[in-house]
C-alpha cells in the first residue's frame, strides 16, 4: 500500500520500537468484513439451522456456481437436498465460504453497503484507536488517544475499492479520512483497529 507508510515517517520507522497495530487501510478492510458479517446469517454453518439457510440462499444459478467453485458437486447437493446424505465437516466448510462470497458480491451489487454506510448523505462516525504501545519503551512512547470523527462522502468509492480488491486505493482513501484529524494525523497511519458505527 501506498499513502500511509510516507505518513508515519515524520513518527520515525514503523514498528521500530515495538509500537503493534496494521495499516489504516487494512483496518478499514477488516471492519467492512465485519459489517457484512455481521448482516448475515447468524447461526454457524455447523448447526442444522444454519446450514439450511445458507442452502437455501444459494438455491440459485450464481449460488450454485459458487458452490461448485468450492467443490461441492451438482450430485452431492442434490443429494443433502434428498436427504440422502449430510455434509461432511470440510463440505460445511466449503458451504460457508461459497455463502459468504455470495453474500459479499449482492450486498455490493446491490449497493446496500454503500447506501448502508452513506446513512442519507449523514456519513458514519468512525471510532480510531490508535498503535499499542504497551511494548514501547516509555521514553519512545507517543502520546495517542482514541479519535472519534464522522466520515462522509467516502462510501461509495470505499465500498469500490473493497469490491475491487485495491488496498492501494483504500490506503489512500485512510490517508483522506485520517488527514481531517489534525497536525498528528500521521500518527494514525497505523491503528490497532477501527469500528464503524453501522
Amino acid at each position: 500500500m501506498m499513502g500511509s507508510e510516507d505518513l508515519w515517517a515524520r513518527w520515525g520507522d514503523w514498528g521500530k520500537y515495538d509500537a503493534r497495530g496494521v495499516k489504516g487501510g487494512e483496518a478499514l478492510i477488516l471492519e467492512l468484513n465485519r459489517i457484512v458479517h455481521s448482516s448475515g446469517i447468524t447461526s454457524p454453518v455447523t448447526s442444522r439451522r444454519g446450514l439450511a439457510a445458507r442452502l437455501r440462499y444459494l438455491d440459485s444459478p450464481a449460488g450454485r456456481q459458487a458452490l461448485a467453485e468450492h467443490g461441492v458437486t451438482p450430485r452431492t447437493l442434490r443429494s443433502w437436498m434428498k436427504g440422502k446424505a449430510t455434509p461432511t465437516p470440510v463440505n460445511r466448510e466449503r458451504v460457508d465460504r461459497a455463502y459468504w462470497e455470495r453474500r459479499r458480491e449482492n450486498l455490493i451489487r446491490s449497493g446496500w453497503l454503500a447506501r448502508h454506510l452513506d446513512n442519507g448523505g449523514r456519513g458514519r462516525r468512525m471510532e480510531i484507536y490508535p498503535v499499542d504501545q504497551s511494548h514501547v519503551d516509555g521514553k519512545f512512547w507517543r502520546s495517542l488517544s482514541d479519535r472519534s470523527i464522522t466520515v462522509r462522502y467516502i462510501w461509495g468509492d470505499l465500498v469500490k475499492a473493497w469490491a475491487d480488491r485495491d488496498e492501494s486505493l483504500i490506503d489512500e482513501i485512510w490517508d483522506d479520512v485520517i488527514s481531517d484529524l489534525d497536525s498528528e494525523y500521521a500518527a494514525y497511519a497505523y491503528v490497532s483497529s477501527i469500528g464503524i458505527g453501522a
